[in-house]
């Protein structure tokens, strides 16, 4: 079982963020990803489609034999907080794992939480944080131009059009004095230098996938499943749409290029049972 994948999954390709930090993190593993392209995105979706979807996620997931399941996805995390309890493998979302690495990091208590829309909505950062702090102050903000900047290549730190968006959304939470911003979309990392060339160095970013990849590792340490192989690990990509698209941006949240070709499969054969 030490041998079997990770499995991934994301509304589409934000996730391979999280991918590359478990690469960095847990070298030695093996992955599978999927990436839900033919239906993203999930942010925009009703609570009941989302947990529909992340439930045929996963047990696409499982078909792989994968002996942990990790949903890349912040709106999923947010939303479907219970698909762990239904899975026979190990699983985390990355709400958890990031609001306790913010509440480690914050000086001032004062920390921001930006997501797409269903996740802000969901408060689910907020709640997690004020459960064992209430006395932490968090500001949340819903970023939806984010992703699309992202997707068509708007990531450099210098474009104004970029910078202009980032203005927009971040600073009443600047003004509202955080030390401490959780970058609650597996998009948002890629924005990482231009987010903070615009608020300053003072305001530590948290990544969501780091984080996770960083959590993950002690799970399967705890429950005796690292791949004490000494080998790089492989990666295989699965998507519900044309892999065209793709693999062609695939190689800016990896960080590097797709050792494999994507392979489209049919996620909706999946059937959840919810």
């Amino acid at each position: 079982m030490s041998n079997a994948p990770i499995g991934v999954f994301d509304s589409g390709l934000g996730g391979l963020s999280a991918v590359r930090e478990f690469l960095s993190v847990l070298p030695c593993e093996n992955i599978v990803y999927f990436g839900d392209t033919g239906r993203v995105p999930y942010g925009n979706r009703s609570s009941v489609t989302i947990k529909k979807y992340a439930l045929q996620d996963a047990e696409f997931l499982l078909k792989h034999n994968v002996k942990m399941i990790v949903a890349a996805c912040g709106t999923v995390s947010s939303v479907a907080k219970d698909l762990g309890g239904v899975l026979p493998v190990p699983y985390t979302g990355v709400v958890s794992p990031t609001a306790f690495a913010a509440a480690e990091k914050t000086k001032n208590g004062k920390i921001g939480v930006i997501g797409t829309t269903a996740t802000i909505n969901s408060h689910s950062y907020r709640n997690c944080l004020n459960k064992k702090h209430p006395e932490f102050r968090v500001y949340e903000q819903d970023c939806p131009l984010f992703v699309p900047l992202v997707e068509n290549g708007f990531i450099n730190k210098d474009d104004q059009i970029v910078r202009l968006v980032i203005k927009r959304y971040l600073t009443p939470l600047v003004d509202a004095g955080i030390d401490t911003l959780i970058l609650g979309c597996t998009h948002y990392p890629i924005l990482r230098e231009a987010i903070s060339s615009v608020i300053g160095d003072k305001v530590t970013l948290v990544d969501s996938g780091m984080e996770t990849a960083i959590y993950s590792a002690k799970i399967l340490k705890e429950n005796n499943l690292l791949n004490e192989s000494k080998s790089k690990g492989t990666c295989k990509f699965y998507v519900s749409d044309t892999p065209d698209g793709f693999e062609n941006i695939a190689g800016l949240f990896l960080g590097r290029e797709m050792e494999h070709k994507a392979e489209q499969i049919s996620i909706e054969e999946f059937k959840s049972k919810g």
